[in-house]
């Protein structure tokens, strides 16, 4: 359940058993691989029965897999399916609830930030748009992602203040389907299987679009987990984020420090005198861990790839933290993070998320 306006937050790969890895990460489909019509038809089988159009989410579906090399079997479709009930219930573009004062209150905070006063604001929304209203009665209009987006964009390139609220960024930063982050589509961008129409944020609230790129966020890169639970916090929360918190848990316990299991290593833009809290905790290890301050920093700003698993740091916490509790921690861990999301109502988190989307994926597996 990723934010708008504003983007949500925002994996020992030793000796684990072939064949727990290949349940468990995203494996290139063995060429040539079950016929497209088959791959199809089983995707279709899966979907609950009382969607609509279920063959064409199917052959979507499909040729994300077929364009990126995922095998097709029936835990990385059933993944796939889970998230895309839990984000949407099927709708390529859903409606938003409130949307329109969600919308509005992030203008007035925007502006309110920039000391903008209401009544310019006010004004700027009187200005008339190209079919004829206000662009405050369009406002008021919108109902999906995709209709705010193509607002916002209208407002950024005609209303003087639309430039200084936004700074020529579109609030809109999640979207389609599978609600994946527009920022993430427009940098894995290279490879896509389609036409793009007119840019790939309008690509991702299309179904295709939506499909194709929340499928990669999904199962776009490699785990050593053994769950699939811990993937879909990592959909939440960030690539390796349950690596990252299980990492983090050992240092908490290596130390005898409290930490945030956030599964963010490193403070983002911290200089190397300013570590953050996760950083300022290993340090504390240095001499046991026979590494330096600049040492740790080269080790933690792999946070983001399957090679931290291996890293002698993260190895050397681990048994120090194993030593120091008399027995083995896990080495993945859901990170406790609070959803934090203008469209909630109520208090959500990413073990909330995580847990439904398995429930989900489960449930398939039985269809």
């Amino acid at each position: 359940m990723p934010v708008l306006p504003l983007p949500l937050h925002r994996v020992l790969l030793g000796a684990v058993a072939m064949g727990v890895l290949a349940a468990c990460s995203t494996v290139p489909a063995p060429a040539p691989g079950p016929p497209a019509d088959v791959v199809r038809n089983e995707i279709e089988r899966r979907i609950p029965a009382r969607t609509a159009d279920r063959a064409g989410w199917a052959a979507d579906i499909q040729a994300a897999f077929a364009a990126q090399r995922i095998a097709p079997n029936a835990e990385n479709i059933c993944a796939v399916l889970a998230v895309i009930e839990q984000e949407s219930g099927y709708r390529a573009d859903p409606a938003v609830a409130n949307l329109p004062r969600i919308a509005r209150q992030e203008i007035d905070r925007r502006a309110s930030a920039l000391h903008v006063p209401g009544l310019l604001v006010d004004a700027g929304l009187r200005i008339k748009a190209t079919d004829g209203r206000s662009y405050g009665d369009k406002l008021a209009g919108v109902r999906t992602e995709r209709d705010l987006s193509r607002l916002y964009e209208e407002i950024i390139d005609r209303v003087p203040l639309g430039q200084r609220l936004f700074a020529g960024k579109n609030p809109v930063q999640t979207g389609g389907a599978m609600q994946v982050s527009i920022p993430f589509a427009q940098a894995h961008a290279q490879g896509y299987p389609y036409p793009v129409q007119a840019s790939i944020r309008d690509e991702v609230f299309s179904r295709r679009g939506g499909v194709y790129f929340g499928t990669m966020h999904l199962l776009g890169y490699e785990t050593p987990y053994t769950r699939k639970v811990h993937r879909f916090a990592d959909y939440n929360a960030g690539w390796y984020a349950s690596r990252n918190a299980a990492f983090q848990n050992a240092v908490a316990v290596a130390t005898g420090q409290a930490l945030a299991l956030d599964g963010d290593l490193l403070a983002p833009g911290a200089p190397l005198d300013a570590p953050g809290q996760t950083e300022r905790a290993v340090r504390q290890l240095g001499a046991a861990l026979g590494m330096d301050e600049r040492g740790i920093r080269r080790a933690l700003e792999q946070a983001d790839q399957l090679v931290f698993s291996e890293s002698p740091l993260h190895q050397r916490v681990f048994a120090l933290a194993e030593s120091r509790a008399g027995k083995p921690l896990p080495r993945a861990v859901i990170p406790g993070i609070r959803l934090d999301s203008p469209k909630i109502t109520r208090e959500l988190t990413t073990e909330w998320f995580a847990n439904r989307v398995d429930g989900r994926y489960r449930e398939c597996l039985q269809r």
